[in-house]
């Protein structure tokens, strides 16, 4: 198997190539970042590495590992407008093209976004609501402008 590599051609490492998976699911405006993706997966290396020598079990040392690794990434506003395409607009946007225009619009939406802490556990609290509902409503204006 090829080992992967990032743009500037360096090899990712497990955690790397794993913060790049992730981050091209639920983040892609970010997967480009090589200089994101190898500070944290370097990060997450050494957590793992101390929580080794500081005697805890492989199993317990991946589990803070990969806390830091996904740090601040849990919630993602891409997934959400992919959900708002599917759920309040399926008559207007095909399924299949949902995540194609989500990525599209997602830059356009960054004023109601930058209204919100955005945080790991968002999606838990009464404000994604109010961010859902407001999102809905700048997509249905950025679509009644002609936007598809």
């Amino acid at each position: 198997m090829r080992n992967a590599k990032n743009k500037t051609g360096q090899e990712l490492s497990y955690y790397g190539l794993s913060l790049l998976s992730y981050l091209r699911e639920n983040h892609p405006d970010r997967a480009g970042d090589t200089a994101f993706i190898g500070e944290r997966a370097n990060a997450a290396a050494e957590t793992y590495c101390n929580a080794i020598k500081d005697g805890l079990t492989p199993i317990e040392a991946e589990e803070l590992a990969s806390a830091e690794l996904f740090r601040g990434l849990h919630f993602s506003s891409y997934n959400t407008l992919v959900h708002i395409l599917w759920n309040e607009f399926s008559d207007k946007i095909p399924e299949e093209k949902a995540k194609e225009i989500a990525l599209q619009i997602l830059p356009l939406c960054s004023e109601v976004l930058a209204r919100y802490t955005l945080s790991d556990d968002f999606a838990g609290t009464p404000q994604y609501d109010e961010l859902y509902t407001e999102l809905t409503g700048a997509v249905e204006i950025l679509l009644e402008d002609g936007l598809q």
